[in-house]
């Protein structure tokens, strides 16, 4: 008999992506896989398309600020628990693996009342809401930042580093300047902001775009719905709303990058070895995690980091042409980085406690 786990975890892509990291090492040592998710998430797609059996409950979302849904919301959690117990209870997998977001806290107490180990993972610095719910059902939680260890009882914290696809290794940069129609005469700036798109980074490119492009060759991610099509016709200039296959060819193709600092896109950048510019979601906008993953990555000497507030065009043209400059001083400090892909660690783990 193969043994079997239930995967969980969504709302953003940045809860599904580590997943889809996971799936062939776990194919590849026997595991059957299915998944639980939420009925409207980002997470259905992307997990349908991997042809595994998904499992759709009631998911309420857990809020830190006031809303009317507040209200009715913890019934949907409840309901979500019940729908998942029974799931559970049906497949009876060794063990469950958690990547956070609002579905999985129904989906770690339906297996903890069923009596099956969870694995959970913490992609950014401080645990999310979703995980800290989820912690006390947790058998082990694997950390991405060795400073998250610090946040952690009850010694359940194990640093593993995040799970990188293992396509992004080997992209390449030939194909990835073919597809942007560019000749690989000038640098290649790649921008991504989220896969939501970053309306604040896209506005402060498209300003500058005319002194950016008489230096670099620029791809641009944006975001859906973020294509400002009056821009079509720049030369060195090339804009997605999204991008998936060609991805790894494109990474590959950039010289530096600019981004969000979400810990996913930063252990990626960090893997390839891409001197980046990071401006992190601003406390305003979010629970500031983003601003500590990129602290720890400035401190390790991995990325540039400037905060929202402060970017001026000035600032940040003369940052840009800076981080160019030194992208070797960059790329050394990447190469002596302790962290490794996070999978083999995970599925260590995931090995040990299935039952």
């Amino acid at each position: 008999m193969g043994k079997k786990i239930i995967m969980t975890g969504g709302g953003s892509a940045g809860h599904v992506t580590p997943n889809l990291a996971l799936i062939p090492k776990l194919k590849e040592n026997g595991y059957e896989i299915k998944y639980i998710g939420s009925k409207e998430g980002i997470e259905r797609d992307i997990i349908e398309k991997e042809h595994i059996t998904y499992y759709a409950i009631s998911s309420g979302k857990l809020r830190r600020y006031f809303d009317i849904k507040n209200f009715s919301d913890p019934f949907k959690v409840i309901k979500g628990i019940l729908e998942a117990k029974k799931i559970i209870k049906k497949e009876r997998p060794d063990i469950v693996f958690s990547k956070g977001g609002f579905v999985s806290v129904p989906v770690v107490i339906g297996a903890h009342l069923n009596k099956i180990p969870v694995i959970a993972h913490e992609s950014d610095l401080t645990p999310g809401l979703a995980n800290k719910l989820s912690a006390p059902y947790c058998t082990k939680l694997c950390v991405t930042f060795p400073e998250s260890l610090n946040y952690i009882k009850e010694g359940k914290g194990i640093l593993t580093g995040t799970p990188i696809r293992e396509e992004l290794l080997k992209g390449e940069r030939i194909t990835g300047l073919k597809y942007c129609g560019f000749k690989g005469h000038k640098p290649v700036l790649l921008i991504i902001g989220g896969s939501l798109g970053s309306k604040y980074i896209n506005d402060l490119v498209r300003k500058n775009i005319k002194e950016l492009t008489s230096k670099y060759d620029i791809i641009h991610v944006c975001g859906k719905g973020n294509i400002d099509t009056g821009l079509n016709k720049v030369i060195g200039y090339r804009q997605f709303e999204y991008v998936s296959e060609e991805l790894p060819n494109i990474m590959n193709a950039a010289d530096v990058v600019i981004s969000r600092a979400g810990a996913n896109v930063i252990y990626e950048l960090l893997a390839l070895k891409k001197p980046n510019l990071l401006i992190p979601l601003s406390k305003k906008s979010s629970r500031g995690d983003q601003i500590l993953n990129a602290a720890s990555f400035e401190k390790a000497g991995y990325s540039m980091v400037i905060q929202e507030e402060d970017l001026k065009d000035e600032l940040f043209i003369k940052s840009l042409n800076e981080l160019y400059k030194n992208r070797e001083k960059y790329i050394e400090s990447m190469k002596n980085s302790p962290v490794k892909n996070g999978v083999d660690n995970i599925m260590k783990i995931i090995l040990k406690y299935s039952k």
